[in-house]
């Protein structure tokens, strides 16, 4: 199967890194299913994609709307073979402040809706499917750079959870694999650097003293999702120009 064949799912793909590989993808030759709960930016990433490709707009924490998404899905191709799960939010809270309400909602969006995206590909997936969940450094180390406690633990989480997926779907011919961004130019970076000094600061602790580009996020999720990677299977790969090494 060529990928002008596949059809591939990415979640948070209103903007940053969710955006930029549904383009990628496109680029590629999948038909890409992009779900966010931003219509605005659907609207945009869609545009931008070009004929062929589909929005469908709802809340990941919903699961009657996931289970009504994926059969569209389903009516629309009838399979998937490529998913990205790029939906998360971020957060800040220091330890003193944070509450089990927040980290309960953290656990929701970032992996508990992650998981619901999976459970509902993988009944349209044939052997030869590819799947990749995006995590964060946070969650390799532990925070201690610009999302904190709450983040690093739901994040963390979603490193597990694709390790043990792989470990469930390898024998039905699935690969998981995870990818952990860091200091990546999207609207959630721009939400953890306004403090004076912080971008610059985290620049410095990347070998390549930058930040990378959700694009350069994207390939390496296309990658993962093209068949290329065919025998790379519950795997975290950092995106990060260096720094989860230092």
């Amino acid at each position: 199967m060529t990928n002008q064949d596949r059809v591939a799912v990415v979640t948070g793909a209103a903007s940053g890194i969710g955006a930029a590989t549904a383009l990628q993808l496109a680029r590629e030759g999948f038909q890409v299913a992009c779900l966010d709960r931003d219509e605005g930016g659907l609207d945009r990433t869609l545009h931008a994609l070009g004929p062929g490709h589909r929005p469908f707009a709802l809340d990941l924490c919903d699961e009657q709307a996931v289970a009504a998404v994926f059969a569209e899905i389903a009516r629309w191709h009838g399979r998937i073979d490529g998913l990205a799960t790029c939906a998360g939010v971020v957060d800040t809270t220091a330890f003193d402040d944070l509450s089990v309400a927040r980290l309960r909602q953290l656990l929701e969006v970032n992996l508990l809706a992650t998981f619901s995206v999976v459970q509902h590909s993988v009944p349209l997936m044939r052997a030869g499917g590819h799947i990749c969940t995006v995590a964060s450094v946070a969650g390799i180390r532990g925070g201690g750079l610009a999302g904190t406690l709450g983040y690093a633990t739901s994040k963390g989480a979603v490193i597990t959870l694709s390790k043990g997926l792989a470990r469930e779907l390898g024998p039905r011919g699935l690969t998981v694999n995870c990818v952990a961004p860091a200091v990546i130019r999207t609207p959630m970076l721009d939400d953890t650097t306004r403090v004076a000094g912080k971008l610059e600061q985290l620049h410095g602790m990347t070998a390549l003293r930058r930040e990378g580009r959700a694009e350069e996020a994207a390939e390496v999720i296309a990658w993962l999702l093209s068949g290329k990677a065919s025998f790379v299977s519950g795997t975290t790969i950092a995106v990060d120009g260096g720094l989860a090494m230092l």
